[in-house]
């Protein structure tokens, strides 16, 4: 079979990046033709494809007037990325194409291509870009449900990207002209959703598409899983941005002299978070930056335990499922998706997201019970071998991908019979 697999970002800066990449090895080991497509940017690896790319864009840093009203009109509709999928598709045709992150830096303009073409076109949600303008449901640092059943003018009204009257108006407007105005994602024959909880939220909040649940997954023979730890450490790793809850993690620490916390990854918020930290004169928190492979893998496998204190509807994410791959329980906010992995007494624990007091009781709880922590680590890895492992999650792709192909070629046969 021959799969183009699209993410915006194809080098390993995110989870939405790696589970693509991942996923991509997956089907190339199974014997499948593979071609990735996606932004150009100096750290991808060398694609086959990488003259089609869409231009590097970053929002953070987006230059003079000029170059920001293109960023303006490419977010909206990308007639670059339009051509330039085209022009892939003009020298290969994939059986099916399978999007994950595709929002602003390409835009859904490619989905006319795909129609054009007649292929079947399946996407991962990897966040709530599809029922939230900013993707995160989060409006002064709580969960928003405001636009709920496509009231995004919500978005507007509160200024919710980057409190940006300007930023806000144009991610309303992406929204009401792909959703209200295109109908541009009836284009896309399923959606894969990787938690229970995104799938259930995306339907609550008004959008009625078919969406098959499938969680993320580890190659579990690349994870060598330790039920002891060094010393008291704890471990936090990802992004460091405002979402994630880790001004609420060193708010928890500060008062546990006898643990050492290592936030381990880079992000907006780190200056911030090491202004916090040297404020407040603690000598227990390292801030490690960015680390992969075996650097990332032995700094989990020495600490007791990993800590996801997210305070905005997590997906299914990867930092848990990971730490399990090697032994290593976790604590958890309960929220979103989180609680799916984190089971209490089995697999960790959960506290109430962004309630610091209960985050350090649980803390404590593991550092007073070193068998508990080392029972639920092995609790955690039997979850990741029988629940989240590659061929499990292959089988069950394979299978979406079959029965979206068989869909659209009757699909095909039946247009052709009315004519």
């Amino acid at each position: 079979m021959k799969i183009l697999l699209i993410n915006k970002s194809l080098y390993p800066k995110g989870g939405d990046a790696i589970s693509t990449i991942t996923t991509g090895n997956l089907l190339s080991s199974k014997g499948h033709k593979v071609t990735f497509w996606g932004m150009a940017h100096p750290l991808n690896p060398e694609y086959q494809y990488k003259d089609y790319f869409v231009s590097h864009i970053d929002y953070h840093n987006p230059g003079g007037v000029k170059n920001q009203l293109k960023m303006a009109i490419n977010m909206l509709y990308s007639f670059e990325a339009k051509r330039n999928i085209e022009k892939l598709l003009e020298s290969e045709i994939p059986d099916v194409v399978h999007l994950n992150n595709f929002a602003h830096q390409i835009s859904p303009s490619i989905l006319h291509v795909f129609k054009k073409y007649n292929i079947p076109v399946i996407m991962t949600m990897r966040d709530y870009k599809l029922i939230c303008p900013t993707y995160t449901m989060l409006l002064h640092g709580k969960p928003c449900e405001r636009c709920k059943k496509g009231r995004f003018y919500q978005c507007l009204i509160n200024k919710c990207s980057k409190k940006s009257f300007v930023k806000s108006f144009l991610n309303t407007m992406e929204m009401y002209l792909h959703h209200h105005i295109m109908h541009i994602y009836d284009l896309i024959d399923v959606y894969i959703s990787p938690s229970r909880f995104l799938k259930s939220k995306c339907e609550e909040m008004g959008f009625n598409k078919k969406i098959e649940y499938l969680p993320n997954f580890v190659r579990v023979e690349e994870f060598d899983p330790k039920y002891s730890w060094d010393e008291n450490t704890i471990v936090y790793f990802g992004r460091l941005s405002e979402e994630k809850g880790l001004f609420t993690l060193i708010e928890a620490v500060k008062n546990i002299p006898d643990i050492t916390l290592k936030i381990i990854g880079e992000g907006p918020l780190r200056s911030s978070l090491e202004l916090n930290v040297e404020s407040k004169g603690l000598k227990n928190i390292k801030f490690l930056g960015y680390k992969s492979g075996k650097e990332l893998h032995n700094e989990i496998r020495s600490a007791m335990f990993v800590v996801c204190p997210s305070e905005w509807y997590e997906n299914n994410p990867r930092s848990i499922i990971e730490g399990f791959a090697l032994g290593k329980p976790a604590i958890g906010a309960r929220i979103g998706g989180i609680p799916e992995l984190v089971m209490d007494n089995k697999t960790g624990l959960t506290f109430e997201s962004g309630n610091s007091e209960d985050l350090r009781s649980k803390i404590q709880c593991l550092l007073n019970s070193p068998n508990g922590v080392a029972e639920m680590g092995e609790k955690a890895r039997i979850h990741v071998t029988q629940e989240l492992t590659a061929e499990k999650h292959y089988i069950k792709l394979l299978n979406i991908y079959q029965k979206t192909i068989e869909g659209n070629k009757q699909r095909l046969l039946s247009q052709d019979s009315r004519k």
